[in-house]
């Protein structure tokens, strides 16, 4: 099989973070009956992490594979993976919406952890697909729960559960009904219009990481231009972006993330502030399309996940890419879980650093370029 050569580069490798799991396996054996007798284009795949599902389906002949990755390092890897074992041009990665299951018979996704992001999926899903759509759906038990079997109930009469096996488990839906496309949830946070597809990191709500982020973080005169934008690094539904847009009416914005639902939520979010005419939302793995030397404020919450592993290797690669895209002089506003002691690492790449404010779980620290 092909799977020892597939990898997680461009995303963060290390001992214990695995590129295929047990939970792939289990639903491309589940599903080899069905994939067997498949036409070109019956197949989607939906939260491939690293294309072990994409590739596995492609290298027991399927063509035409539709797929969804939602992190763009995960997307990436499988565009690496493919060419890697010579699967190239036997997939297309797809936004997350009807074009990517309209017309599917066979469904492989692996479950999200989180319930509004499976609702969403569900829905778009039974909206679009065949009417005789096999959903094969899976997840190490760890990150399983009932309440998905009720998620997937909402919009398939049949489910059916598999045994479970190396900790993993596959839940087969079918017979799908009253499917809805996805819409963002909507709420009002500290003046602000907040836009969450599910699956958007804290949904639409102000987690209190960002909250004290906010009441710590100025607006200051230099930057905020079009040439100069200020950065809303790691987005998610764009709220640091959108609050630095609307304390001063000409400021502009950059703000990115990997996740293509974080990106689609803040959009939504600078559409309802009114501000989407001054904020850039982008699709991008860090700073990378950014300018060296060319930013004066960013502002960051860094993620620790990278698809369903916790790790620490993350943040200081945002670290490094935000000292390359900071101009001398220029500053990052970063708010991080005090456990995990980021200041020598801040003081380190990028230059001096401050704490600015702290609560029972949380620190805010400036740090100015060199």
């Amino acid at each position: 099989m092909i799977f020892d050569e597939l990898r997680r580069w461009p995303d963060v490798e290390a001992h214990g973070l695995v590129a295929v799991d047990a939970a792939d396996r289990l639903i491309l054996d589940e599903s080899a009956e069905r994939r067997a007798s498949a036409e070109p284009g019956d197949i989607v795949v939906i939260n491939d992490a690293y294309g072990a599902l994409t590739l596995g389906a492609a290298h027991a002949g399927a063509s035409g594979i539709r797929t969804h990755v939602d992190a763009l390092t995960g997307e990436r890897a499988l565009e690496a993976n493919a060419s890697r074992v010579g699967l190239t041009g036997r997939y297309r990665a797809l936004a997350l919406d009807a074009e990517l299951v309209n017309g599917a018979r066979i469904v492989l996704l692996r479950l999200p952890r989180s319930l509004d992001a499976l609702r969403d999926i569900a829905g778009l899903i039974a909206a679009h697909a065949d009417p005789h759509v096999v959903v094969v759906a899976g997840g190490r038990l760890k990150h399983m729960s009932v309440s998905m079997n009720a998620v997937l109930s909402e919009h398939f009469a049949q489910l059916d559960i598999s045994h479970a096996r190396q900790k993993s488990r596959v839940l087969l839906a079918r017979a799908p009904r009253d499917g809805p496309d996805p819409a963002p949830a909507a709420a009002r946070v500290e003046g602000l219009e907040v836009r969450a597809y599910g699956g958007a990191f804290a949904g639409a709500r102000l987690d209190i990481g960002t909250r004290l982020l906010l009441d710590s973080l100025p607006v200051p005169p230099i930057g905020g231009t079009p040439e100069d934008p200020y950065i809303d690094l790691a987005c998610g539904t764009g709220i640091v972006g959108a609050w630095m847009a609307t304390q001063r009416p000409d400021a502009h914005v950059y703000a990115c993330d990997q996740s293509s639902v974080a990106v689609a939520s803040a959009r939504a979010t600078m559409l309802a502030n009114g501000v989407e005419n001054r904020v850039e939302v982008a699709r991008d793995d860090m700073l990378s399309t950014r300018p060296s030397s060319s930013a004066s404020l960013v502002a960051l919450n860094p993620p620790f996940h990278s698809a369903a592993a916790v790790t620490e290797l993350i943040a200081p690669r945002m670290f490094a890419d935000v000292a390359r895209v900071l101009r001398p002089g220029g500053q990052l506003w970063c708010v991080w879980n005090s456990g995990l002691k980021y200041r020598p690492l801040l003081a380190r790449t990028i230059g001096p650093t401050e704490q600015v404010a702290r609560n029972a779980k949380f620190t805010v620290t400036v740090s100015t370029r060199r």
